[in-house]
């Protein structure tokens, strides 16, 4: 084998221990950046490596033949600030067991949304840089906290996951700190929010055990306009206290409520 294969070799083994590298994690091999450039086009080449998008790569596993990357350590380097969100955290967290091949992406930094190995990845716009977890030894998955992921289920159920899939998950998350909720719920600053949290959790709060005072603030801050808790559901009951109209049927169809 060559000098230049040797090297090749080299750096294909030092890319197996980055789930996701960019040219510049290359250039740190090479002395100049058109070195790194062809070392990286020669890795594709040989396929020991796969361009996911624009500067972002992953090398291939040489024992199955697949991406070394999984689409969790993608969405945590699209950006500096990207990090997995709303359903793919729960997802992520074994809340739900079904298997999206969407995968939704928070980032303070726009990008296009883009499709590898059988998943789109599509940029949610984030609000703020607070409940943003590393996960250790996660070849670098960026997450959502518990609490911020459910907080953006309620937001986004209409535009994302959808009222049926956001109680469910309601109904099978734990851990939850009020603390979160409340310091989030501030930073989001969303009438509308306070008001769908409020109601879905005093409905769904006998496995949350969140106290008096966080109904109270959501009711305080939820304003005095009347909403549908979701636009797909256009008929229904009028709640007094939230001042929702809620279609029963979707707390019905769960566990008999």
């Amino acid at each position: 084998m060559t000098t230049w294969g040797n090297w090749c070799m080299d750096l294909y083994y030092e890319m197996l221990s980055h789930p996701v590298f960019t040219l510049e994690d290359v250039k740190r091999y090479y002395a100049s950046s058109e070195s790194a450039k062809t070392a990286v086009k020669r890795l594709m080449k040989k396929g020991r490596a796969v361009r996911i998008r624009r500067n972002l790569y992953t090398a291939i596993s040489g024992e199955t033949g697949a991406p070394v990357a999984n689409r969790f350590q993608i969405a945590g380097a699209i950006t500096q600030s990207s990090c997995i969100s709303h359903h793919t955290a729960m997802e992520y967290y074994g809340i739900t067991d079904q298997i999206f091949y969407d995968v939704y992406v928070s980032s303070a930094t726009l990008f296009p949304n883009f499709t590898f190995n059988g998943y789109t990845y599509r940029f949610v716009r984030s609000c703020f840089p607070d409940g943003i977890d590393t996960i250790p030894y996660s070849g670098g998955v960026r997450i959502t906290d518990r609490e911020r992921t459910l907080l953006e289920s309620i937001k986004d159920m209409d535009k994302i996951s959808g009222i049926e899939e956001v109680i469910a998950n309601i109904e099978d998350i734990s851990g939850i700190r009020e603390d979160k909720l409340t310091a989030y719920l501030a930073l989001f600053g969303n009438q509308f929010l306070y008001q769908k949290t409020g109601y879905l959790l005093t409905r769904l709060n006998s496995t949350l055990g969140l106290s008096d005072y966080f109904f109270s603030l959501c009711r305080d801050k939820a304003g005095k306009s009347t909403r549908y808790l979701s636009r797909d559901y256009r008929t229904g009951k009028f709640n007094s206290e939230w001042k929702l109209v809620v279609a029963e049927e979707i707390f019905r169809s769960k566990n008999g409520m």
